[in-house]
């Protein structure tokens, strides 16, 4: 069967491999599209810290079951959609005994610490997988990417009474900004691209500030009746939006940071313990919260089909890859077509 894999940064290959055998308790999927994260990005950049090489990438995943193990409950059928938990969690280590297995140290993504769905069938456990009916196939591998936006605003504890800003507008981004909206706060999205922040209007942003051409701290203060937004969350990972959030947050506001930021990250710490600032970090998803994202946009019908902006076919993975390298503020989804 066909699959992709980056065998060195900057370098991408279409190959053949064996086509995986289910067992007892897994499935067997056939693999409809694929959409590429910004840690499949940093893979061929060869800026991906917990990779090895080659690696097949790929965790967002659209797919359709074709063959089943004995053992696997009758509600997953044969020719169901369906999208994929793409982590794994030890049991043992300090984050999985206290339930958070999100961040279990020893995690291993799809695409990421093992190989990805990029193949034309994968086998995974049952329990992993979730049918998705009524959904098309570009609303589907936008469920994952969202659920990480999801998680982001658990973390901050999100109600109604808040205000909260999200930095970035990409899909993580917007997964908590849509999150926030969903659980009834007001939602501020900040970006330097207007196509993105249409997206964040589309799933419940109620306003728009471009900090490209518009000063930010003015426009949060003038929303917020100057006090700043009670959460913040930063979903780029540049060091200048660390800081940002950190400045712009009211008094005994919550920082959330979803993005990775490469480079040393510097503020005043005199603002944290001042405005006594809750400051956390956020990773990944629960399997829950997957589900919490299927049903927001049941109830909701929130837009997202516009979010995939680039489609390739399979054999076209390696112009993918060096499209999204070469026009990244272009790219807000970019998915895979098996």
């Amino acid at each position: 069967m066909k699959a992709i894999r980056i065998v060195k940064p900057y370098k991408v290959e279409n190959y053949d491999i064996a086509e995986p055998t289910v067992g007892p308790a897994e499935l067997l999927i056939k693999v409809k599209v694929l959409g590429l994260c910004g840690s499949d990005l940093a893979t061929y950049r060869g800026s991906n810290p917990m990779v090895g090489y080659p690696r097949i990438p790929g965790h967002e995943i659209v797919g359709e079951i074709v063959d089943k193990g004995s053992h696997v409950p009758a509600d997953f059928v044969v020719g169901a959609s369906v999208t994929v938990f793409p982590y794994t969690a030890c049991g043992k280590c300090p984050a999985c005994r206290i339930g958070r297995v999100n961040c279990c140290q020893y995690n291993q993504t799809m695409g990421v610490q093992r190989d990805g769905a990029a193949a034309e069938y994968i086998v995974v456990p049952y329990q992993k997988v979730f049918r998705v009916d009524g959904f098309s196939y570009e609303q589907i591998v936008c469920i994952e990417p969202l659920s990480v936006g999801w998680h982001a605003t658990s973390r901050a504890e999100v109600a109604s009474e808040d205000t909260v800003l999200v930095f970035g507008c990409g899909v993580i981004g917007l997964g908590a900004a849509a999150a926030s909206a969903f659980k009834s706060a007001t939602v501020i999205a900040v970006d330097i691209d207007d196509g993105k922040l249409e997206n964040a209007e589309k799933l419940g942003a109620k306003y728009l500030i471009n900090s490209a051409t518009e000063n930010l701290e003015e426009r949060a203060k003038q929303i917020t009746s100057g006090e700043g937004p009670r959460v913040v969350i930063e979903a780029v990972g540049l060091p200048q939006t660390f800081a940002k959030a950190v400045e712009i947050v009211s008094f005994a506001g919550r920082v959330v940071y979803i993005g990775y930021a490469k480079d040393k990250v510097e503020y005043e710490a005199k603002l944290v313990v001042s405005k006594e600032l809750d400051i956390k970090g956020s990773r990944n998803a629960f399997n829950s919260e997957i589900s919490a994202v299927i049903d927001m946009l049941k109830i909701s019908k929130a837009d997202i089909t516009s979010l995939v902006t680039q489609r390739f076919k399979i054999d076209e993975a390696a112009i993918a890859f060096d499209f999204w390298d070469k026009n990244t503020v272009e790219v807000t989804k970019i998915v895979i077509l098996f």
